[in-house]
Formats: C-alpha cells, structure tokens, sequence
C-alpha cells in the first residue's frame, strides 16, 4: 500500500467510481445530443489520423445478419472533394469547404434497396458522431440516382457498386457552431413525441 493510499487519499479507481455515481444517465449521454450536421468548414484541414480514428468507427459498425456491405472510400484530396460536390449540387454543398470525406459503396441490388439503405445509414451516423469526438464537424449527404454513375466514375468503383451517402469532415465556421434554433425550439416537446406503454388516449 502506498503512503498516500495509507494516509487516507483515495485510489485512482475509487476517485473514478466515485465520478461515474455523481453522473446521471442524460448527463453521460449529453455529447450524442448535442451532435449536430454543419455543412461550413473552415480551410484548416482534417489530418490522416482523425479521419482514421472516424472509419475504424464505420468499419466497426454493425449491419445486417454481419454481412458488412458497406466499404469505404477516405478522401483527403480536396480537389476531388470538390468535383464530388459540384456533381452532385444542391445536395452536395456541405463537400465544397470540406477537406476531407468519406464515400459509402454498397453494392448495386435493387432487391436489398431497404436492407443497404439501412446499413449505409448506420455507418453515416455512427461516422458523424466519431467526427464530434474527435473535435471535428460532419455532414451527410445522400447522393441522387442520376449522379450515382459520374461520382462512381471518379472514383474508380467496380461494376454494380456505387456511393449513395457521402460524409463531409472538417473544423466548422463560427457561422456554423451557431444556434439554429431558439433556445427551446430546436425539438419538439418531449410529452409530444416520448410515450409511455402505449399511444396516448389525449
């Protein structure tokens, strides 16, 4: 036993145990609410590192039965970045400032349409979080059909795959960290959209 520990300090763990029964549960989930979409970015760019950290996080996130459909395509050249964005306007601003991005390929089955859907947009959720945690902002965008083939040529995609989402990352403008919203008006009321046990009878 060490002489702090003898003279009564608390140890790491305790200090830390201690920490975690002071936090509630809405407080330890306070960062995933205040995740938000910001579609300004300033010219500092995103390093090799943090957009890393963000597609462990995609490749590690789940989808259906596992087959893990979704491969990734981490884009640092701002130059094809920008040719992403102009082809796929107005759905695409938020890449014209980006530096850099994450393009979602999923395989070209009209039958699975929900079903890759559903995992594209697991892993562009999950990716926008991680971007938060890493201190930076992100955008998503879902790509319509008609520019599916031209952003899939760019990008040098196999037969029968294409991108349908596409990420934006980068440091956020001070015009884009501010409020939306009025205090309060960002979300509905919680009585109108959280039930209990069952729809409510008012």
């Amino acid at each position: 036993m060490s002489n702090q520990t003898a003279r009564g300090t608390r140890s790491p763990s305790e200090a830390t145990t201690r920490t975690a029964r002071t936090v509630t549960p809405l407080e330890a989930v306070r960062p995933l609410i205040r995740v938000r979409q910001m579609r300004d970015f300033t010219t500092r760019r995103v390093t090799k590192a943090e957009l890393e950290a963000i597609t462990e996080v995609a490749r590690w996130t789940g989808s259906s039965r596992n087959e893990q459909p979704c491969r990734f395509i981490a884009l640092r050249d701002v130059e094809t970045i920008w040719h992403i964005a102009e082809l796929g306007l107005p759905q695409t601003r938020g890449l014209r400032t980006a530096t850099a991005a994450v393009a979602i390929v999923v395989p070209d089955e009209p039958e699975r349409e929900t079903s890759r859907s559903f995992d594209d947009g697991r892993a562009a959720e999950r990716m926008l979080i991680a971007a938060n945690l890493v201190g930076l902002a992100g955008g998503i965008s879902r790509l319509r059909p008609d520019v599916r083939e031209p952003i899939g040529r760019l990008l040098g995609l196999p037969a029968k795959r294409s991108v349908r989402t596409i990420v934006a990352f980068g440091h956020p403008t001070a015009e884009a960290l501010l409020p939306k919203s009025k205090p309060g008006t960002a979300r509905l009321p919680r009585e109108d959209v959280i039930f209990e046990e069952h729809w409510p009878s008012r």
